[in-house]
């Protein structure tokens, strides 16, 4: 089943647009007084009368243009190699009947099909792909729309408010953050809007939406800001503010303005169970957005520090098998191989607090204050360990452009013994590096939390294990210490995580 966020062009998002309406404020009744006690008269609303936002739309609509990509495709041959796995019919003796029926056939010549004239490079040619919105942020025609409208596009072209048609440039783009830089050269000063403060922007406030919905162009929707901080599963930044706008397939890389007429957010997906509007609208933040832009505009790309470590939420089970207060920091469940955080000594099971003496509340938050620091800088990193709290200086890398994965051979299945509190079976792994995983049984605790067969446990409760007796050591001295949960540390495809489980029940 298809999650309900999609993309225009990896179907995983759906392009969003935002919404105004009209601001109301509030008036406080007066309290009279008299020679009798007089009660106080209850707060009431009046709505002051609205010329709507007509004045906003006309200003900004002259920045906002539709996006139109194009792609260079090459069609499927229909000629006599598509029946040989594209080699051809030369094997075949001359008079095969294949061979002689594709040699008279128009447009092949040896039984081979030729190129048409007067297209360069053989049947290829642009087509559309993909449209969406975009706006200027700059009189010399620099403009910002999302990566997932102009990726994998070829030729771009903008639509003017007015009709008018420019060939258009990929500056740069940032898909961590899904945003695109492009640029017109035309001999003429654009009309563009600037970004606005979004820490200012408070849930309940008014925004108003231009876009290009199923390409119809210039369209205006209204709404309110419906919440802030929104992770969304698009990426390690997600910080999306949530709006209530009318938003289709089109809209995405349009604008949300405030009712002075700057830019919010970037409208960018929808929450969509039938790929409709719904009334959930996802925007990137204007702070996000013009930080990414003027690197983008600087150097084509995004630097970003990057730290090297596979983190989760500490959960309360957690945070009991650990014997900790709170839910706040990053888990590392893994350093990353070569990364900074192994070079420094950052370990698995540390839970980092800080970052140059800035709280850290989640793996969200901490993927955040990296990612806006530069590569090569020296941080600080408080991680609690073993209950205490110590700081490691870590020269902070540069992210790398491609994830690296790797694949874990799935390990023999072996007889092993059964921790029935936990509807587990294990055995020892053939790496000689902790149990794998067997067998978990169905409505488990084991079952409940997501381990699975081919799991291996490397460690209980920063114990490592090399078999199940290991295992059943580890848990018992965590109950003996009055634990009510007991931590698995678990590697799968190459990837950590810890997982609590309760201690056993009588």
């Amino acid at each position: 089943m298809k999650s309900p966020i999609q993309t225009s062009s990896r179907k995983r998002f759906v392009a969003g647009a935002a919404s105004v309406a009209i601001a109301s404020a509030i008036g406080f009744g007066a309290v009279t007084s008299g020679t009798a006690p007089v009660m106080a008269e209850a707060v009431r609303v009046e709505s002051q009368q609205s010329t709507g936002f007509g004045d906003v739309v006309e200003k900004v609509s002259p920045a906002v243009v539709s996006v139109r990509v194009k792609a260079k495709m090459q069609p499927a041959a229909a000629g006599p190699d598509s029946f040989f796995g594209g080699q051809g019919l030369d094997n075949l003796p001359d008079d095969h009947p294949l061979k002689r029926f594709f040699r008279d056939l128009p447009g092949f010549e040896d039984g081979q099909p030729q190129m048409r004239p007067g297209r360069p490079g053989g049947n290829q040619r642009a087509r559309p792909v993909s449209q969406g919105s975009g706006f200027f942020i700059s009189e010399d025609g620099y403009l910002v729309t999302n990566n997932h409208v102009v990726e994998g596009g070829s030729e771009l072209t903008v639509v003017m408010d007015d009709g008018t048609e420019i060939d258009a440039k990929l500056v740069g783009t940032d898909p961590r953050t899904d945003l695109a830089l492009l640029k017109v050269d035309e001999e003429r000063k654009f009309v563009y809007v600037d970004f606005a403060d979004d820490s200012k922007v408070r849930v309940g406030d008014w925004v108003v939406a231009v876009g290009n919905p199923f390409g119809l162009g210039g369209t205006v929707t209204a709404g309110i800001v419906s919440a802030r901080g929104r992770d969304i599963g698009a990426g390690p930044y997600d910080d999306f503010i949530q709006i209530d706008a009318a938003v289709n397939r089109g809209n995405s890389g349009g604008p949300a303005f405030n009712l002075n007429g700057e830019v919010v957010g970037i409208n960018t997906a929808i929450f969509s169970p039938s790929g409709g509007n719904v009334g959930i609208a996802f925007a990137i933040p204007a702070s996000v957005a013009k930080d990414v832009v003027e690197e983008l505009k600087k150097d084509g790309s995004v630097e970003r520090a990057w730290l090297g470590v596979q983190i989760q939420p500490v959960t309360e089970d957690i945070a009991e098998s650990l014997g900790i207060d709170g839910t706040d920091g990053a888990l590392v469940s893994e350093p990353q191989e070569d990364s900074p955080a192994r070079k420094a000594g950052i370990k698995a099971g540390d839970i980092i607090v800080e970052v140059d003496g800035k709280a850290v509340d989640s793996p969200r938050e901490l993927a955040r204050m990296v990612g806006r620091m530069s590569p090569g800088v020296t941080a600080e990193v408080k991680v609690l360990r073993d209950g205490k709290e110590q700081t490691i200086e870590v020269k902070l890398g540069e992210m790398p452009g491609v994830e690296q994965q790797a694949s874990l051979d799935e390990p023999t299945e072996e007889e092993g013994s059964i921790l029935e509190d936990f509807g587990l079976t294990v055995a020892p792994a053939e790496e000689g590096e902790g149990v794998v995983v067997t067998d978990v049984q169905a409505n488990s605790d084991a079952a409940d939390r997501g381990i699975q067969t081919g799991d291996v446990i490397v460690s209980v409760n920063s114990q490592p294990v090399k078999n199940a007796s290991g295992v059943e050591k580890a848990v018992n001295e965590a109950s003996k210490a009055g634990r009510k949960a007991v931590l698995f540390q678990l590697k799968r495809d190459e990837t950590s995580r810890f997982v609590a489980l309760p201690v056993a029940r009588s």
